[in-house]
């Protein structure tokens, strides 16, 4: 059983001038942790958008849970949890506050869920009198999470969430994942690193609006008929004018982004000859 579906779905910027999203169709099933991997730009946050009823498409059908995105938007609004790639929480509200707000919103207490986030929450109890924005980066992606599924979602979205984190932080966080995910929760993530793409049970890669190559991690790098390398690196721009200039490899584009602890360091995939 599906729990969500895109047929042909199609998403404009600038009065159609700017194709986001391109005839993009894919199922995800019930339970099923999937990734959404793509370089920033390719649409992913268009799709996750779309899905999450904030944005209309330009084109083609999508649901969740049975529900049509647009028919259907105030059930599934009911029914998903959505975590933006930019923190969006209220910042002058404390950790506690934050959580009570989202809790009521969906007629909901933290207290009635919280079996559900307890082992997030329990990180960051000792600070739920700091306001949202004095937390440090992995404390303010975990209360994120928290008041994403405040109100127990059956689908939950994760727009790039350890975009910007150290790497302990983004470790724990997929742990976390894997953990939710084995409470039956269907979870769709999106992100710009491919070794995170391996943590997930089945990704699609998307360039351009386009979805390249949907299937399990292992078998689309079968699909590779040359190897394939990572290449990280302090300056990017005189890195990528020297590879695009060896004759011994193929293509090789830029496949990640900055973070705080990496500034300017991104990831290149390249193809040998």
């Amino acid at each position: 059983m599906n729990d969500v579906t895109l047929t042909n779905i199609k998403k404009t910027y600038n009065k159609g001038e700017v194709v986001a999203v391109s005839d993009v169709s894919f199922q995800v099933e019930q339970g099923e942790l999937f990734g959404l991997i793509g370089p920033d730009g390719a649409g992913k946050t268009s799709i996750f958008r779309v899905l999450t009823t904030l944005l209309l498409p330009d084109g083609g059908s999508a649901s969740e849970n049975g529900f049509d995105v647009v028919k259907d938007y105030k059930e599934i609004r009911k029914r998903v949890g959505y975590m933006p790639g930019k923190f969006s929480l209220y910042q002058d509200l404390t950790v506690e506050e934050n959580l009570n707000f989202f809790a009521t919103i969906f007629n909901t207490t933290v207290e009635a869920n919280y079996d559900l986030i307890k082992e997030i929450y329990v990180q960051i109890e000792p600070f739920k009198k700091r306001r949202a924005g004095k937390l440090s980066g992995g404390m303010k992606q975990k209360l994120a999470l928290c008041c994403a599924l405040i109100h127990r979602p059956t689908v939950l979205f994760l727009d790039e969430p350890t975009t910007g984190v150290d790497t302990v932080s983004r470790k724990e966080f997929w742990e976390m994942l894997k953990r939710l995910n084995e409470q039956g929760i269907t979870i769709l993530v999106s992100t710009p690193y491919m070794d995170e793409a391996t943590l997930c049970e089945r990704i699609a890669l998307i360039q351009d609006g386009k979805i390249l190559s949907i299937d399990t991690p292992e078998n689309i790098t079968k699909q590779y008929p040359s190897k394939l390398y990572a290449i990280k690196a302090s300056r990017m721009s005189a890195l990528l004018h020297d590879l695009r200039g060896n004759e011994n490899i193929s293509s090789c584009y830029a496949f990640g982004s900055t973070t705080t602890s990496h500034l300017n360091m991104k990831m290149i995939v390249l193809k040998q000859n």
